[in-house]
């Protein structure tokens, strides 16, 4: 009989193509990953995956089998998640993730806020663009996420938290004057820095911009919002700032802020979670927790 365990090896080889990562993955020797591998070959009399010196590849009996396993480790976890969770709002272990450019402005705020208000909750934070959240979201490994919205995903579910709006970033001693507010058309697409690809900041901007076709981008893709803003005040170009990171980015950036005149652009930010979770109430509860420490330290500021 086929274990759970040894499903879960056999899902964190077929994810890594490697023998020694796939041990560390499931916290095991490479050796007894390997064993319970061959064990599995042998109970269903099939070869799951083909050994060679380049690596590993899974053979395609091996791609059908692992479709079956991924769908009952999911299975598995649903019900070990509604086990563990049904005593208590947002009690227990909660995994979840944050794009980049949310995360360094709101996660100082929103983790003391849920110790205060949820103390029996543990906390698991991964921080990573957009598609890599939904991936791990969609596989089990995160119960939600805070991203910008809409998400272009199947079986998720998702709440608006709040509006982010943006604003132009330039140097402090920037000798060009821009109009306040501005408008989009005032911005020089020759100047505008924009975060790498897979940041979902990177498409807005472009599209506030109206620089989507333009040629004479700057040719940069930096791999933070902190880092963009560094570059802008040293005087290298302009970056769209949500309004999140404007209090955090200028005490530690020579930057000035410009508004963009109304209707003003700006991105929705939401939780989202999978349709089939059986969380609900500590969606809700996590949701509201957010909110509050957000207009917390809004109402402050």
């Amino acid at each position: 009989m086929l274990t759970i365990r040894q499903m879960r090896y056999f899902e964190a080889l077929a994810t890594t193509l490697h023998f020694g990562r796939a041990a560390e993955m499931v916290h095991v020797s490479q050796p007894a990953l390997s064993a319970q591998i061959m064990e599995m070959e042998k109970h269903l009399g099939v070869t799951l995956i083909e050994r060679t010196r380049s690596g590993t590849l899974l053979t395609r009996k091996g791609l059908e089998v692992l479709g079956h396993i991924r769908s009952i480790l999911a299975g598995v976890d649903r019900l070990e998640e509604a086990a563990r969770y049904g005593s208590g709002t947002l009690d227990g272990l909660l995994r979840l993730g944050i794009i980049p450019t949310v995360a360094p402005y709101l996660v100082p705020k929103l983790v003391p806020f849920l110790r205060r208000a949820h103390p029996l909750i543990e906390l698991e934070l991964k921080e990573a663009v957009t598609g890599r959240l939904v991936n791990d979201l969609s596989e089990g490994k995160l119960d939600a996420i805070i991203a910008a919205l809409p998400i272009e995903a199947d079986n998720v579910v998702s709440k608006s938290l709040f509006t982010d709006r943006f604003y132009m970033a330039m140097a402090d001693n920037e000798s060009d004057v821009l109009l306040s507010p501005m408008t989009e058309t005032e911005v020089d697409p020759e100047r505008l820095l924009l975060l790498e690809e897979g940041h979902c900041l990177r498409d807005q901007a472009l599209s506030v911009c109206k620089a989507a076709n333009k040629r004479s981008l700057v040719n940069f893709g930096a791999t933070s919002m902190t880092t963009l803003l560094q570059m802008v005040s040293h005087d290298m170009g302009l970056t769209l700032i949500p309004e999140m990171a404007i209090e955090t980015e200028t005490a530690r950036n020579a930057i000035r802020i410009v508004p963009f005149a109304d209707p003003q652009p700006s991105r929705e930010i939401g939780l989202i979670w999978r349709r089939s979770s059986p969380r609900r109430a500590d969606m809700e509860a996590l949701a509201e927790a957010i909110v509050a420490s957000h207009e917390n330290e809004k109402g402050r500021a």
